[in-house]
């Protein structure tokens, strides 16, 4: 769940994690309002403050680093600046870089969500700019793969304090022959002090065939422009992705925001011509400010 949010009517000056809001997302899939995708495809998880209600108005600011692969199963990594911003209303309202704009609520150990995001796409060529180099030009002659809007449906349960697990569904609103994906998991915060939380997630993300098709397969065109092999691939689990995130607070405002992890491409995904690494690591580093 790209951070469900529920409601409670006091007010409290706790910060949700504004950088750390994907839970759900081993691919850079939702970067809203065009800002920085490096801080999308970095994120780490963060069930612990997903199923933490924000009791009151919070937005939260941040700016920092993210590190990751040009393109899903690309042996080049991009590095560059990223933005984010995340403001959650009490009435379970949220919009943000991260988790898009929509609704979520929880009733007893149950969350849920509801949000607008967008999937970012791929291009075949280099492309750069200040969030780092995008795109390569090992892909040349793919063809680009456009965004689009998806529709986010999220649900989860807090088995305990220490466990909580998430399914995710991801449908394109446009662009639709991109495919669908569900992402299901598990997260713990397995260690919290008074400044300082560290949570460790694992993701398995199942696509349909559109989807891998779209990210991982070859068409006859695409073979003739590209000189890759023809590849189809199906529908199945695509991916895996092990992240730990770190949260330290400086004081009721200002935090680290930290992660670390590695997503494992999987099954036709992993088997595809255009992958030339099934495991690549991620990691960002951002400071927030919430309020």
């Amino acid at each position: 769940m790209r951070s469900i949010e529920s409601c409670r009517p006091q007010r409290s000056r706790r910060a949700p994690s504004a950088a750390l809001r994907v839970l759900l997302q081993p691919c850079p899939p939702l970067a809203l309002l065009a800002v920085a995708a490096l801080a999308v495809l970095a994120a780490p998880v963060q069930a612990a403050e997903a199923s933490k209600a924000p009791q009151g108005d919070v937005l939260t600011l941040g700016a920092g680093v993210a590190f990751g692969p040009r393109y899903s199963g690309s042996d080049q990594n991009r590095t560059g600046l990223g933005l984010t911003f995340d403001y959650a209303a009490s009435n379970g309202f949220f919009i943000g870089t991260t988790r898009g704009a929509g609704y979520g609520g929880h009733a007893g150990k149950i969350d849920y969500s509801v949000a607008l995001g967008y999937r970012e796409g791929r291009r075949d060529s280099n492309q750069s700019s200040f969030m780092g180099r995008t795109g390569s030009d090992y892909l040349r002659g793919m063809g680009e793969i456009k965004g689009s809007a998806t529709a986010l449906l999220g649900l989860g349960y807090t088995v305990t304090d220490w466990l909580r697990l998430g399914l995710q569904a991801e449908v394109p609103l446009s662009q639709r022959d991109n495919g669908s994906a569900l992402h299901f998991g598990a997260s713990s915060p397995f260690y919290s002090s008074g400044s300082d939380e560290l949570t460790l997630g694992l993701t398995g993300s199942w696509g349909n065939r559109k989807y891998v098709q779209t990210y991982y397969g070859v068409t006859a065109a695409q073979s003739d422009a590209s000189g890759f092999r023809q590849y189809t691939a199906k529908s199945g689990i695509y991916a895996y992705t092990l992240q730990l995130g770190w949260k330290h607070k400086f004081d009721a405002n200002w935090s680290l925001m930290a992660s670390a992890g590695a997503m494992q491409l999987a099954g036709d995904a992993g088997n595809s011509p255009i992958v030339k690494r099934k495991t690549a690591p991620m990691g960002s580093v951002f400071i927030t400010y919430s309020y």
